[in-house]
Order: structure tokens, then sequence, then C-alpha cells
């Protein structure tokens, strides 16, 4: 890998810490957020009047030189392809992608091409983000092969640490649709009795625990409440399905933004999602409650029942706030429909 030399003194009245100071002075054109800053140092990129700077906490005087020694991105392995993409939204700095359930975001050993990222590398060509060390698009948040809707993607090295920021930070928007087994209602006394799971007003149910990787499965995510990784997800009910209701279609919004998070989440509160094969999403309906044909939709819907309709966020650069929608899919507004067909 390549690298390029920024260098810059320290002005005057720094901030007591060297980070800081940093990010204070360090020249715009560099693109270089205080997190990556952070990270520079920690990797030794970074001295002062010529001595390697690693502690984050450390003070420095005005006039100080810093150099830091920037990784550059080199050419990505992984190939264009002319795949067509649904656009929402796309200037300079990114683009905001409505995904097809079954598209995989990046490529991985059982998928090395057909994803989000080789269809990116044809519709951007040479405007591609750096930041992670291969030339790609800046990938800076993930939805599953089998959840459709809202991506943003950067374009810019710039726009890519800009919404990493608000990622970390968790004031990204970040709303979803699913379809689940059962209505996740307040007056149920199941819920009252699962750890993690309360409600707060107007019946939206909030869902606080721990996700780490299944110790014997790999492929799934765990419940915790020691270890792993603080996830919040709260929901409400849209509109429930069957009489009795059996089924409900519910809005999710998003805390934290773990793998797999509403899945696991809701299939923690007894209401896994419709079609979900890694989370049980194979139960059975009761056909006293809903008609024949709404109970052949929901066992036979291929995929988790699943779509990141609302994305929100801060413009990286122009600072705009910035809101999409993307409507339901066809998939899951064909099985809506024949789930509310009276049995």
């Amino acid at each position: 890998m390549s690298t390029a030399r920024v260098t810059f003194q320290i002005a005057d009245n720094p901030p007591a810490r060297l980070d800081k100071a940093l990010a204070r002075d360090v020249p715009a054109e560099a693109a270089l957020s205080r997190t990556r800053l952070g990270r520079l140092m920690a990797e030794g990129h970074v001295t002062v009047n010529g001595v390697t700077a690693t502690d984050p906490k450390a003070k420095t005087v005005a006039g100080a030189e810093v150099v830091i020694v920037v990784p550059v991105a080199d050419e990505s392995h992984i190939g264009p392809e002319d795949i067509p993409l649904e656009v929402i939204f796309e200037d300079d700095d990114l683009i905001v992608i409505n995904k097809p359930a079954g598209m995989v975001v990046h490529p991985a050993p059982g998928t090395p091409n057909g994803t989000l990222v080789n269809a990116l590398l044809h519709h951007c060509g040479d405007t591609l983000s750096g930041v992670g060390g291969s030339k790609r698009p800046g990938i800076v948040h993930r939805i599953d092969k089998e959840t459709s809707g809202l991506l943003v993607v950067a374009k810019t090295d710039l726009a890519h640490h800009g919404l990493a920021a608000q990622f970390e930070k968790h004031t990204v928007e970040r709303y979803y649709n699913a379809v689940v087994y059962g209505v996740p209602d307040a007056h149920d006394p199941r819920l009252r009795g699962v750890r993690g799971v309360n409600f707060e007003t107007s019946n939206i149910m909030k869902i606080t625990t721990h996700l780490a990787r299944h110790k014997t499965d790999r492929q799934r995510q765990a419940v915790l409440f020691e270890g792993g990784r603080h996830a919040v997800t709260r929901s409400r009910i849209v509109e429930p399905f069957g009489t009795p209701e059996v089924a409900s279609l519910i809005e999710c919004w998003l805390e934290t933004g773990r793998t797999h998070q509403i899945r696991v989440h809701m299939t923690h509160a007894g209401h896994s999602l419709i079609g979900d094969p890694t989370y049980g999403g194979r139960r059975k309906l009761s056909e006293k409650a809903l008609n024949t044909q709404g109970v052949q939709a929901a066992r036979n819907f291929p995929r988790q029942a699943l779509h990141a309709a609302i994305l929100g966020f801060v413009h990286p650069v122009s600072k705009e706030d910035l809101r999409f929608e993307a409507p339901l899919p066809e998939d899951m507004t064909k099985l809506i429909e024949a789930l509310r067909k009276p049995a």
C-alpha cells in the first residue's frame, strides 16, 4: 500500500489534548476525522516535532510540526459489473440506493460477484471512497442479503468519515417495516416476563439486550445480558392480521445497528419475522384465524419480511438534513394483502 504525507503546524492556543489539537488544525482537504486520526496515531503514523505520537491525551504546543503518514487506497481486486441500481439520490459525495432483496452488499467467499459493490464500481467509476485500504465504494453500513431497502454509500473519503461518525453516534434515522408472527402488544402478559422487553407510551415496545455471535452457530447472533454489544430496538404495531390476531405489520427503529438486530430481537420477544430461515420464521398460522391464501403466503414467503423503509442523516459535506423513504417491495405488499383477507 502506498502512502501520502500530511504536514502542518499546531496553531495558537491548542486544546489540552493532542487528538483534539490535530482534529482542529489538520487541513480540511486531508479529510481526516478525529476517529481516523486516533487510529493513525495508534498505528504509529503520526509524529510531532519528529517524535512518534501515540497518546491522544498528550499535550502539545503552538508551532509544533506534525507529520501524518496516511495509507493511500490500493486498486480493488473487485471488478465492476453492469447491474441495474435503483438510485434514490446521488451527488458528488454520496449515493442512496434502494437495494432489492437477494443482493449481497459486499463480496465474500461465497458470493464473489453480483453484489452491490460490484454494481457501484460500475456506476460510480473513479469516484470511490478509499477508506479501509482499498479503492472501493465507501460502505458505511449494511443490510442483510434478503432484506430490501435503503443504504447510503460514500463516494469520497470526507463523506465516508462524516457518515461513519453519525452511525457511530447513533444519530442516523433508520426505520424498518417487518411482518411478524403474533402482535407485540403491551397487554400481552407473556411479554411482561421476557427479560429486556418493556413498553413505553403509545404501546411502543423497547427491547434492550446485548448481542454477540452465537457460540455454536457462527451464522447467528445471540441475545446476551453480559458481554457482547449493547443493542436497542423499538417497535410499534402498524396493522394486525387475523381473527383472532395472529400476525402483524410493525415498524421498527434502531437506536443501535448490530448484525441481524431486528431479526434476533423480535425472535427474543417471541415475534420472529415471517419467512426468516435463521431465526425461526416458519411457524404455523391458524387457518381458523386467516384465510387459506394468507396462511399459504406466510408459509411460502421466501425471505425475512423486512424492509429498510426510511433513512435520514445530515449530509456530511453540505450539512443539509436529508431523509429518504422507499415503499414496500412487491413481495411484502402481496404478503400483507393476503394476510388482510378475512378467514
